[in-house]
């Protein structure tokens, strides 16, 4: 649900990076961020306690313009991946625009992954929203990595409703920005039909 500020003409919409523990979450944000320049991007914020880490900016990019004289300002969250923390995975949903699902691409993170993408439709649903309906890209991470699972058998397994997959290497970011542009783009897609 994007919030609109009237008086700096801006539409907030927030854009949530989920998956499992140590998927590349993090790296993603820390990728963009480090490639956005200062006057686009608001500061980086860790909420992290000893093992949690959850990571937030907001930024603003002037390529996609305005929604009838709104400037779009897209903010960024990771969940922390440990399946200790649902409270907090929850709590970062509230609101979402859009989803970025990050899988790990390692043939032994299959079943984190599945738990995960479940576990995202099940917080989804609890606040009323249907994945299906929701603007969301799946990322492909760490396809760099000798053990890799196939991408057709990834798709199988994570994607049945035909999401836009990226791969990606986040630590090199080659697949990151275009990961983000997919995403934002279905965002602002969706923002245009109803303002």
């Amino acid at each position: 649900m994007s919030f609109i500020n009237y008086s700096s003409r801006e539409i907030n919409c927030k854009i949530v990076y989920y998956g499992p523990g140590l998927c590349g979450k993090t790296t993603n944000l820390q990728y963009v961020f480090k490639k956005t320049k200062p006057e686009q991007k608001g500061k980086l914020i860790s909420l992290a306690t000893e093992t949690e880490r959850t990571l937030f900016f907001d930024f603003l990019p002037l390529a996609l313009g305005d929604i009838k004289g709104f400037k779009v300002r897209f903010h960024l969250y990771t969940v922390p991946g440990q399946v200790f923390y649902a409270a907090s995975r929850k709590l970062i949903l509230k609101g979402v625009d859009g989803v970025v699902f990050v899988a790990d691409s390692q043939v032994e993170r299959m079943e984190a992954n599945m738990e995960s993408f479940d576990d995202l439709k099940l917080n989804l649903a609890e606040q009323g929203y249907e994945l299906e309906k929701l603007p969301c890209t799946i990322q492909f991470n760490k396809r760099d990595l000798p053990n890799v699972a196939p991408v057709k058998e990834m798709t199988t397994i994570l994607n049945p409703n035909n999401i836009p997959v990226f791969e990606a290497v986040a630590v090199s970011g080659a697949g990151v920005f275009e990961t983000l542009k997919d995403v934002a783009r279905r965002v602002l897609f969706e923002l245009k039909k109803h303002y």
